[in-house]
């Protein structure tokens, strides 16, 4: 088979020219960690010459940054700043989030199998504290999990469902959870609902105020092209008087909102100018574009890997930015080592080939994906 044709129906070109990704690499990784754009890596360097000369860089000024990576987070996903924390990371996220809620005793906590772990340890906790039956629903065979998550929200005979911790989609291999479809069925009983939409904002639409999450975290080291060790909270309103993780007069009163949950250190003058940096680059280019680029990416090589008779879910059971691959009797050994050979960057994840193209990746990327597998699987 030839490479995919070299057409890509969507609106916002291609970005390499903002990053340093080379021409002869071919990185299709973002959902382990993206590459950091020119600019953003400059707003860091700034940071760095801010802390490695405090005379000339007072400290007062790094404050507005505050504000604003907390602004351009909470734009991403339709809540206001107020409704928005700043943290170190989305497993601190989850433990605040589990620290904040009280369901009652008897009741089922719902998540998929396989869940990453930042999203199972913190509330397994609170399932032996609470007393909660944990139910995690098997890897469908058809692929259809938001189907099967409405079939275990309504079981007859189950416990009351008292937590449902979910993600837009599967982070192993992309296959999506309709959470427009999830969220109304889990109001409807009552249940709390807490999001980890890492591998979401950025990528896709994401809306709180459509699934009225009670907690939805993200970091920022991945689709919104950010530093590492930063990630934001969302509260809803009625959740945002709860108790923090840590104590500092940062989360103190006057402090209003989600503000209460503020990491403590919050004013680094290298992660906030990054992160804001970044997720003004994605608000810039509008997220409704970006997930058309990148539909665009995963739907060709889809055709392409088709083709080759690797299995393939529909189109409509797939979130638009990550491809998986799970081929029967696995992969071979050292396979995504080979692709590396090839400079092809990709993961694996629990048996999956995950394939997950940015806003740099361009036509030559996937002609040389499509042919470093070939040759992996020959």
């Amino acid at each position: 088979m030839s490479p995919p044709a070299p057409s890509i129906a969507a609106e916002l070109p291609c970005q390499r020219h903002l990053f340093e990704v080379p021409d002869a690499v071919s990185y299709l990784d973002a959902a382990a960690w993206s590459p950091l754009p020119r600019c953003v890596r400059a707003a860091g360097e700034s940071g760095l010459l801010a802390k490695s000369r405090p005379w000339d860089h007072p400290r007062e000024a790094v404050f507005p940054w505050v504000e604003r990576a907390r602004a351009a987070a909470a734009g991403l996903i339709g809540a206001g700043p107020d409704d928005v924390a700043i943290v170190g990371a989305v497993s601190q996220a989850m433990a605040i989030a589990a620290r904040n809620l009280a369901p009652s005793p008897g009741g089922r906590l719902l998540r998929v199998a396989d869940e990453f772990p930042s999203l199972r340890f913190a509330f397994d906790r609170l399932a032996t504290e609470r007393g909660l039956a944990v139910e995690e629903v098997a890897r469908p065979a058809d692929g259809d999990w938001t189907a099967a998550l409405l079939d275990a929200i309504a079981r007859p005979g189950a416990p009351p469902l008292a937590l449902a911790t979910l993600t837009p989609l599967h982070w192993t291999d992309g296959s999506l959870i309709d959470l427009d479809r999830l969220a109304p069925a889990v109001h409807a009983t009552g249940a709390a609902l807490v999001i980890d939409a890492t591998q979401a904002v950025g990528a896709m639409p994401v809306d709180v105020a459509r699934w009225r999450p009670d907690f939805l975290a993200f970091p920022t080291y991945k689709w919104v092209l950010g530093p590492y060790g930063l990630a934001f909270l969302y509260a809803a309103p009625y959740r945002q008087d709860g108790a923090a993780l840590d104590e500092h007069v940062g989360n103190r009163p006057p402090a209003v909102g989600a503000r209460r949950y503020d990491r403590g250190e919050l004013n680094d003058p290298v992660a906030l100018p990054m992160a804001a940096t970044g997720l003004e680059l994605i608000a810039g280019w509008g997220v409704p574009a970006v997930t058309a680029r990148l539909r665009g990416l995963t739907d060709r090589l889809a055709e392409a890997l088709g083709a080759l008779d690797l299995p393939i879910a529909p189109r409509s059971l797939r979130a638009p930015h990550i491809l998986g691959v799970r081929r029967p009797g696995g992969l071979p050994a050292g396979f995504v080592e080979g692709l590396r050979r090839h400079a092809v960057y990709a993961s694996e994840r629990s048996g999956a080939l995950r394939l997950s193209p940015h806003v740099w990746v361009d036509d030559d990327d996937l002609a040389r994906c499509v042919a470093a597998i070939r040759v992996g699987l020959a």
